[in-house]
């Protein structure tokens, strides 16, 4: 698995995703519309297509026809809920579930979003897996299911974050964390707990810097490990 040759679309990724969202804000500042709490540095969007397009391309690179990459209408059964879209879906032509992505992102308003994206990461993952097993999509084995982030680095998000303990004690590792090492804990323990099959984290900041918190959570592992799991499943693409 030649990890190396996907750096220059991850290095556009990265860039577009800064230019992306610059230009939704300056949009916004234009037509006076007040982003509720930084909801576009939150939500992504657009922002991250060029991630999307990464994916896409290790997808095809490994075998994967392109008419079984789907990027939009992506809505597949949920259990609480009638459907959920997710950002990239891979299904077989015999119509089984292979692999399934998630993308968000994370710029500025940390304390007012980090509880909220962790409540989503496990609503989802619960969401999707209780339908597996009551036979949303049937026989097949279990999906492989990806969620990827990106975390602007800046003093607020790596600066110890102050923890409210009134009645009981929050777990050691979160103490004296910042907003990147509770990203961190919190895509190591998704795949601890088997929730997702793998997790991504990427720092960045605005001149389009960009690097790994962990090995085990870092980019090349989930490609590494997306790669994995669709050759493993690539006869389920055969004519």
């Amino acid at each position: 698995m030649n990890i190396e040759k996907y750096k220059d679309l991850i290095d556009d990724a990265i860039k577009s995703f800064w230019q992306t969202r610059n230009k939704q804000l300056t949009n916004q500042s234009s037509r006076n519309i007040q982003d509720s709490g930084n909801r576009g540095a939150v939500t992504g969007g657009k922002q991250l297509n060029g991630f999307l397009n990464l994916f896409r391309q290790v997808a095809i690179d490994t075998g994967i026809p392109e008419e079984c990459i789907f990027l939009k209408g992506n809505n597949i059964p949920g259990y609480f809920r009638p459907t959920k879209d997710w950002d990239l879906l891979i299904i077989s032509p015999n119509k089984k579930l292979i692999s399934v992505i998630e993308l968000k992102s994370q710029v500025g308003s940390f304390g007012n979003n980090f509880n909220n994206r962790t409540e989503e990461a496990l609503g989802s993952a619960v969401d999707l897996w209780t339908a597996y097993r009551e036979k949303a999509f049937p026989n097949q084995s279990a999906p492989w299911l990806g969620y990827f982030l990106i975390v602007e680095k800046s003093q607020k998000s790596t600066s110890p974050v102050r923890i409210s303990e009134p009645h009981f004690n929050a777990f050691t590792e979160f103490k004296d964390s910042s907003y990147l090492d509770r990203y961190k804990i919190l895509c190591q323990k998704l795949m601890l707990e088997r929730h997702y099959s793998q997790c991504g984290l990427l720092w960045s900041q605005e001149d389009y810097s960009y690097g790994n918190l962990e090995q085990n959570i870092s980019i090349d592992s989930f490609i590494s490990s997306f790669i994995g799991h669709l050759t493993g499943q690539i006869n389920e693409f055969s004519k």
